[in-house]
């Protein structure tokens, strides 16, 4: 294990590093997808409802692996064929936009539980003083609402990054793609999946360790309050 180390250690950090850089690219634009999206859910408008339903549901229902798949090969050759747009998607785009699908889906339901933590009598107070619903939800109830949420966003950030591993499929340079490349010269599976796992580990608990501390400071604050 430790001649993995000294030779390809290197090469792995770096795979470690652009692992962590589609984790957060899909967490960024998941958190979009989710707002949009919970905001739908709770709106008072059946349609909005119904959108907001189905996307969760057909998100949550395929297996990221085919979602990865689809919207690497499917969506540019679809694209390609109707629309004769000549379109490509490199690597890191589809993992993006696969990834932050995927985290919207869920990301939604947390940001509509988190809404609807939030005492309905604050919205009403919002609009008694002559703001808007929209204005309201915004600077008022979403607000309150975050700061209950951001445990629950800090532990989706850790499944983010675990679900980052599907993307070697696509040939996206992460982790667990640069360990296969390993693997492949050095016939050493174990003892690199070790190392692999092991960095997987030392993050996912320092991302734990962060979700703890913001709960603490959360429940202090609330306290004092």
């Amino acid at each position: 294990m430790a001649q993995i180390i000294t030779v390809y250690g290197m090469l792995l950090l770096k795979a470690m590093g652009q692992t962590l850089l589609l984790a957060l690219l899909g967490l960024a634009f998941g958190c979009v997808l989710g707002i949009i999206f919970g905001m739908l859910s709770v709106v008072k408008n059946k349609a909005c409802n119904i959108i907001s339903t189905i996307y969760v549901n057909i998100i949550r229902g395929v297996p990221m692996i085919v979602l990865a798949m689809f919207v690497y090969f499917g969506v540019p050759y679809a694209l390609n064929n109707f629309l004769h747009a000549g379109m490509t998607l490199t690597a890191l785009q589809a993992g993006t936009i696969c990834l932050a699908l995927n985290c919207g889906a869920y990301m939604s339901e947390i940001i509509r539980a988190g809404i609807q933590s939030i005492d309905v009598g604050q919205m009403e107070a919002a609009r008694s003083l002559g703001l808007t619903y929209w204005r309201g939800m915004f600077r008022v109830v979403l607000p309150q609402a975050i700061r209950n949420m951001i445990p629950s966003i800090v532990n989706q950030f850790i499944i983010t990054l675990k679900d980052t591993s599907i993307l070697s499929v696509i040939g996206f340079p992460e982790l667990v793609n640069k360990a296969q490349n390993v693997i492949a010269i050095t016939f050493k599976s174990f003892q690199v999946w070790l190392v692999v796992g092991v960095m997987y580990l030392i993050v996912i608990l320092l991302m734990q360790q962060v979700a703890k501390a913001l709960e603490r400071r959360l429940n202090r604050g609330r306290r004092r309050a």
